[in-house]
């Protein structure tokens, strides 16, 4: 077991680190802004919608290009991909294009063939990311990985950021009943890597990772600040909040 330490805190007796993927290990709004337009650039050429509109698009799923962030409520990156699907079929309804569902759907699946040519373009880790993985890994530490992304793009994710090899189990969203802020993802690994809760810890920057390792009743979540959250929201959620994953170390 290792400790880890926190704003000056400690939290000990960790066997298992597990973290979400998108602003947390990857830099989340160059991803998911290029995976938007991907999909929203082939419905326009498709449909024949103006750029402008376009933009709107972006934006009701999720892409502020205004201020380069996402959306603080998502949907894209926080909220699985039928619910981002969705909210693009209800934006091209807005603008007067109904029964557009199929598209949606050849759309989303032209997008992810698109990035596979890419990944090492719009996959960039946070400060600090792999230098925290590999001493993780060094000092003997279970790493998992929870993500709403599609498991099998996850992994293409981290064979990208080159810690494939670090990380011991994969869930995204496809291999459970309930997603994140339910706690099935983690009780799921712990079962899988047979780490007890108390033992374990999340790592993650929107609301719901932290209230997955709450409902999951982890021993800490820890919150980093993306900007898909504030840090206001995350007070009263949990005692560590941080900036991005580089604060977190091995004592």
């Amino acid at each position: 077991m290792i400790n880890l330490k926190v704003n000056d805190r400690i939290i000990e007796k960790v066997r298992l680190v597990i973290f979400d993927k998108d602003g947390t290990l990857m830099n989340l709004y160059h991803y998911w802004s290029n995976m938007v337009d991907y999909r929203v650039e082939f419905a326009r050429k498709r449909l024949g919608f103006n750029l402008k509109q376009k933009s709107e698009i972006m934006f009701l799923m999720g892409v502020d290009f205004a201020n380069e962030r996402l959306r603080n409520d998502g949907p894209v990156g926080i909220k699985k991909r039928e619910i981002v699907m969705a909210a693009m079929e209800k934006a091209l309804l807005a603008i007067g294009f109904v029964d557009t569902h199929d598209l949606c759907l050849k759309a989303f699946k032209e997008a992810d063939e698109i990035s596979l040519q890419h990944l090492n373009e719009i996959i960039r880790p946070v400060n600090g990311m792999k230098e925290l993985i590999n001493f993780l890994s060094k000092c003997g530490c279970s790493i998992a990985l929870a993500t709403t992304d599609k498991t099998q793009r996850a992994k293409l994710a981290l064979d990208v950021l080159g810690i494939s090899d670090k990380v011991d189990i994969v869930v995204g969203e496809d291999m459970v009943k309930n997603y994140k802020p339910h706690p099935d993802m983690i009780n799921f690994i712990l079962d899988k890597l047979s780490v007890d809760k108390v033992n374990a810890v999340m790592v993650g920057d929107a609301i719901t990772d932290i209230e997955m390792g709450n409902n999951a009743k982890l021993k800490a979540s820890i919150a980093v600040l993306s900007g898909i959250a504030s840090k206001e929201e995350f007070v009263g959620k949990t005692e560590y909040i941080i900036s991005d994953i580089s604060q977190i170390t091995v004592v």
